[in-house]
């Protein structure tokens, strides 16, 4: 005999009323035919996983260990067949994973203009979201991968590059000297505390690499972004932000010189048709992004590496 959920789900009943009765009837079966498959389930594990008494059934040694791991598979189960349940009745939703990206408002807009429901999973960490689609739990993630920390591709996922290289730009405030030139020199922010998120993959020692690469060693203070983006609007810090991000009224989004940091932006799936999918709508989403960008737009005209979009008009 071959365990199935259905045997699983049986000793769960058992278990769970102390009573091969009342298991049966919580089941929906004869008595007499829970008893024979409890035994045909004993015998194929090899020993006894209830001790039968007067007041009812409790579980041996070993059927506590088979009930550890029978019970998350019979809920899995259970969540497998609602959300399939769900699906049909609601239509098919799309499992999207991402880091942070100004891209994704478009992105989602357009997915839903081609009668695709998207659910949104963010995370900072982009090697997470690929294991969640590596694992089937997303169908895509759109992630980036900060040069020289390479990314750990789970096998079998499939990547398609929507920009070889992104540099990324600096964030300060709009009344620091600096601000005032279009392209900024890592020389010029020598004195200014850094803030980085050390928790987005590759993150910290990209930035610690630029610095010292720069011969710099200025104070650093770990912080997520939206923490950075204020602070960076009361003058307390610099930070490194993505170029599509646009000025305020307190902050300047400047180009640093010579481009020393960059990612590159990965869509991945686990089948080609899924990146053809929903491909043409990030490509669409990240040029109007980057068209709305003044800073990263002047970046592009003025031929920048790494252009994802055609010759801006």
């Amino acid at each position: 005999m071959e365990l199935e959920v259905r045997h699983l789900r049986a000793l769960c009943a058992v278990a769970d009323t102390g009573s091969l009765h009342r298991a049966a009837r919580l089941l929906g079966v004869a008595q007499p035919s829970l008893s024979t498959q409890l035994r045909r389930i004993e015998q194929e594990l090899g020993g006894e996983l209830f001790i039968r008494e007067r007041t009812g059934c409790r579980p041996t040694p070993l059927g506590r260990i088979v009930l550890g791991r029978a019970r998350p598979l019979v809920a899995e189960m259970r969540s497998l067949v609602a959300e399939a349940r769900a699906a049909a009745a609601d239509g098919l939703q799309l499992r999207i994973g991402s880091t942070a990206s100004r891209a994704l408002a478009g992105w989602l807009r357009r997915l839903r203009e081609h009668r695709q429901e998207p659910l949104l999973q963010m995370d900072v960490s982009a090697n997470a979201l690929l294991n969640l689609v590596a694992e089937g739990r997303l169908d895509v993630a759109f992630v980036h991968e900060v040069e020289g920390c390479p990314l750990r591709i789970p096998d079998g996922l499939r990547l398609r590059v929507l920009v070889e290289r992104e540099p990324q730009f600096v964030s300060l405030p709009n009344d620091h000297p600096a601000a005032v030139r279009p392209v900024v020199h890592l020389s010029e922010l020598a004195q200014d505390r850094w803030m980085v998120d050390p928790t987005v993959d590759g993150e910290w020692d990209a930035v610690h690499r630029m610095l010292r690469s720069a011969g710099l060693n200025p104070r650093v203070l770990h912080g997520d972004y939206h923490t950075a983006a204020s602070l960076v609007a009361t003058g307390e810090v610099v930070t490194v932000c993505q170029p599509t991000r646009q000025s305020g009224p307190e902050t300047a989004v400047r180009p640093l010189h010579g481009d020393p940091l960059g990612v590159r932006l990965l869509l991945a799936a686990r089948t080609e048709a899924e990146l053809d999918g929903v491909y043409p709508e990030l490509a669409e989403a990240y040029e109007e992004t980057a068209r709305q960008a003044p800073a990263y737009r002047e970046w592009l005209e003025h031929g920048g590496s790494g252009t994802p979009v055609p010759a801006l008009p």
